[in-house]
């Protein structure tokens, strides 16, 4: 079971990357935002299944809850500022 743990998430690292991509080469900022929440969502994942595969879930759920809400915020906060800024 460990090492199907571990090919997700080495799947999802390859994940990130691809979003990573958009962040950087994103047609428009909106697609940049949305990049960036996905890449958050898919450290969080990581986060859990690491938690499974040390055998510390409970540990490593309570860093991804809260890194959840520093990503949750942070996407809001930046798209609160650019739409003040009216650039999305």
């Amino acid at each position: 079971m460990k090492s199907f743990f571990l090919a997700v998430d080495i799947f999802l690292c390859l994940m990130v990357f691809l979003c990573l991509y958009r962040v950087v080469f994103g047609p428009t900022l909106g697609d940049r935002i949305v990049a960036t929440g996905a890449i958050g969502t898919k450290t969080l994942t990581i986060l859990v299944i690491i938690g499974f595969l040390y055998g510390r879930v409970e540990m490593f759920l309570d860093i991804s809850l809260s890194y959840a809400l520093l990503n949750f915020i942070g996407t809001l906060a930046a798209s609160k500022y650019f739409e003040a800024k009216r650039e999305i």
